[in-house]
């Protein structure tokens, strides 16, 4: 069974979850047209050049030979055999990226991937965070009853993955306190930096508790997000800051990937690159925090992103055609063709102007679609439907459009404000 879409637009009707949902996992695999998918879960995005090795070895000797950087940043392996699970599971485990059967689904931990903390970067180094939170997950028995989509988000002060609208975000304060939003709540609670991790534990308990409670099943806190008291606290809209493609200011670079699947060889230039550590984002991504500004050549000629100011900045799609049947497009390809071809229509970034970020569908699942406010490209098998969503522009920008029209239309609503 494919995984279901977790999408719930405002003024939507709330789902009422009747099942547990079916999200691929590193012991529970997906059937996909490609072949089995699995994925697995980094939490904070954070792997050891030891680790990143092991995956990619994986991808080589029990897949297509591709990884690809999800939306959470975690990482996903197609075209496996059906019957590759035990193998996948032991290489897993021999370098620590399985440290529970039982939790593997639900440690989903996005953080800022920033190198330093400080006021210039953010107010916390939020891998400790990310660490005693994914313990805490695993050493839970009453966390299996998690859905495997249900997501913490722990920000540094910056505002970066605080704009994911996860089900519970700690945002670092400059002062030894943190804020706890849950949901998409415009207040949060303040609590103690020490136990802010505990915090985040106790919401999520909450949440189970409650829904128990009003004879209720979700996967997400936003879809019911009168079941827990608001924060006291008005909280500025996060600043969605992401860290720049390239050199970072506080040390250590920032590289890119078309659609975020990197070819297993790739892959090893980019642990290369990295001074033992990777840190994986939700933009599908990577942050190298010990490697130096001269190694940026070397990743662009891999076939890194290495620099901002072309029309694939904020750019995603989904699997579509061939690898997922539900699909009724080969959206990637459509894109591709789309964002390559901006600069020659004179359609790409203009000076001083941002594009909204853009992400293609193949069916109305919409799978991987970023939070906030984008452009939702939906394949509909005669063309494209392209509307501003995500904000409160709401749906009624959609236009219909031929598959030779939808760059067009694409690039004139990313300008969109």
């Amino acid at each position: 069974m494919p995984p279901e879409p977790d999408a719930v637009e405002p003024g939507a009707a709330v789902p009422d979850r009747a099942r547990s949902d079916a999200c691929p996992g590193a012991l529970r695999l997906h059937t996909a047209d490609d072949g089995a998918l699995a994925r697995v879960r980094l939490p904070g995005g954070l792997l050891t050049d030891r680790q990143a090795l092991a995956l990619a070895g994986a991808a080589e000797t029990l897949g297509d030979g591709r990884l690809e950087i999800t939306s959470r940043g975690n990482v996903q392996l197609r075209g496996l055999a059906s019957d590759c699970g035990a193998e996948l599971a032991e290489r897993l485990r021999a370098v620590g990226l399985l440290p529970s059967d039982t939790h593997e689904r639900v440690r989903n931990i996005v953080a800022s991937p920033g190198p330093g903390a400080g006021p210039a970067e953010g107010s916390a180094d939020v891998r400790t965070w990310a660490r005693a939170l994914d313990a805490a997950l695993c050493a839970s028995p009453w966390a299996t009853g998690l859905s495997g989509k249900f997501l913490f988000a722990l920000d540094d002060g910056r505002g970066d993955v605080a704009a994911l609208d996860a089900d519970v975000t700690l945002i670092a304060g400059p002062d030894g306190t943190a804020l706890l939003r849950l949901g998409r709540a415009a207040t949060a609670r303040p609590v103690p930096t020490g136990r802010a991790v505990e915090a985040a534990l106790d919401a999520a308990r909450e949440f189970l508790d409650a829904q128990r409670a009003a004879g209720l099943r979700a996967w997400h806190l936003r879809e019911l997000p009168d079941l827990l008291p608001p924060g006291p606290v008005p909280l500025a809209p996060p600043a969605a800051t992401r860290p720049p493609l390239g050199a970072l200011p506080g040390g250590g670079l920032h590289v890119g990937l078309r659609y975020g699947v990197a070819a297993a060889g790739q892959w090893r230039a980019l642990v290369e690159a990295a001074e033992g550590e990777l840190r994986l984002t939700p933009w599908r991504g990577a942050v190298l925090p010990g490697a130096p500004a001269d190694r940026l050549p070397a990743l662009a000629a891999a076939g890194f992103r290495t620099a901002a100011g072309t029309a694939w900045d904020g750019a995603s799609a989904c699997t579509g055609l061939p690898g997922c049947a539900k699909a009724r497009s080969d959206v990637r390809a459509d894109a591709a063709r789309a964002l390559d071809g901006s600069a020659d229509r004179g359609a790409g970034p203009q000076p001083g102007a941002a594009l909204l970020p853009v992400h293609w569908s193949g069916c109305e699942r919409r799978c991987g679609h970023p939070a906030g406010l984008r452009v939702d490209v939906l394949a509909t098998g005669e063309g494209y439907r392209v509307a501003v969503t995500g904000g409160p522009q709401g749906r009624d920008t959609a236009v219909e459009v031929t598959n030779e029209l939808m760059a067009a239309a694409v690039a004139a609503a990313r300008r969109t404000t």
